[in-house]
């Protein structure tokens, strides 16, 4: 329809060319293209073995229309893995305060999952309890998801945007599978803004996971089980001044995360901790320290502290050069150190 399309307005001569020129900027003008790379250097001593390694971690892109003023659709591909997101987004009511999204996409369990690692301050990214509770990974029971799933969630803004929520309806299973089993999982989230520089998030999930392989700190789920798996987080975020919209827009605000998760799966119970802080000193260049906790099975103390301290340097909008070393205090490993630099480039 469109070469058709095409080749009759070429046969109309200069005005069809003229109204070409007009639908090429309307498509131009409601497709975006995004996307970034993050890749460095790592070096580790663990079990008293010294590695170190060049890496690519990520090298995503995406493409988001607009095809409508409300209606919009998102798919996003990363080089290095697997397509993570494809979904579409229709806005119900004109200010925001009911919206529905359909597809796969990041849930919405935990403050950090949502966020992309292009504003996140640590070269790992996520903590631990984030990468195991939310699904982002390591856990051999669910695999690594990237904290996506398929499903359909309604959102919104209420109260002039001093309150956000989100409910899902997804598969619990991950991205690009079928669902394991017949059981969905639920999703829920809440944002109160007192003011504008504070927000305080809970959030949880009620679900049935399916096995797709073992866990030493599990050994009650096989693989092909379906099991209990719950999570439930609370936490908050604050930014400096600078942070509000339209103003200081050159300068990066002082931040402080913390959030507290525990999870249920079967009958083993996880919990962790984490505290984020960013300062910035002077032109471009952050400190970043971390502390954070996890414990796998809380009856085995299988648990994990992190302890990180970095820089980091803006030296072009969305560009950086990450360098930090974490000293790893575990209970069922050998302690270890571990060194990162990080070049991030983003547009």
């Amino acid at each position: 329809m469109l070469l058709a399309a095409f080749s009759s307005t070429a046969a109309m001569g200069q005005q069809a060319q003229l109204s070409d020129i007009d639908w090429a900027k309307e498509i131009t003008s409601r497709v975006t293209l995004n996307g970034y790379a993050q890749g460095g250097y790592s070096w580790q001593d663990t079990e008293n073995k010294h590695a170190n390694e060049f890496n690519l971690k990520r090298t995503l892109l995406w493409a988001k229309a607009r095809i409508t003023d409300r209606w919009s659709f998102l798919f996003m591909y990363d080089f290095s893995s697997v397509v993570q997101e494809f979904y579409t987004d229709y806005r119900v009511t004109r200010n925001g305060a009911l919206a529905v999204r359909l597809g796969q996409f990041k849930h919405s369990f935990t403050i950090e999952n949502p966020l992309s690692p292009t504003v996140l301050e640590l070269v790992d990214v996520y903590s631990q309890s984030v990468l195991f509770l939310a699904g982002e990974g390591p856990d051999p029971l669910h695999g690594v998801q990237y904290g996506r799933d398929q499903g359909l969630m309604v959102y919104g803004n209420l109260l002039k945007d001093r309150l956000h929520y989100e409910l899902a309806v997804m598969n619990g299973q991950g991205v690009n599978v079928h669902d394991g089993n017949r059981q969905k999982d639920y999703i829920g989230r809440i944002e109160v803004k007192p003011m504008r520089q504070l927000r305080v998030v809970a959030s949880g999930q009620l679900g049935t996971g399916h096995a797709i392989g073992t866990a030493n700190w599990n050994p009650g789920v096989k693989k092909g089980d379906d099991y209990r798996r719950n999570r439930v987080s609370a936490g908050f975020e604050w930014k400096s001044g600078a942070y509000a919209p339209g103003e200081y827009k050159e300068a990066r605000p002082l931040s402080l995360r913390a959030e507290y998760l525990q999870g249920k799966d079967g009958e083993v119970t996880s919990r962790g901790a984490y505290l984020t802080t960013c300062v910035p000193c002077t032109k471009g260049i952050d400190v970043v320290a971390s502390a954070d906790f996890f414990d796998r099975n809380v009856d085995m103390s299988y648990n994990q502290t992190q302890l990180t301290i970095g820089a980091q340097y803006w030296f072009y909008k969305k560009c950086r050069l990450q360098l930090q070393y974490t000293r790893t205090l575990s209970q069922f490993q050998q302690d270890y150190n571990w060194v990162q630099a990080q070049m991030q480039v983003a547009f």
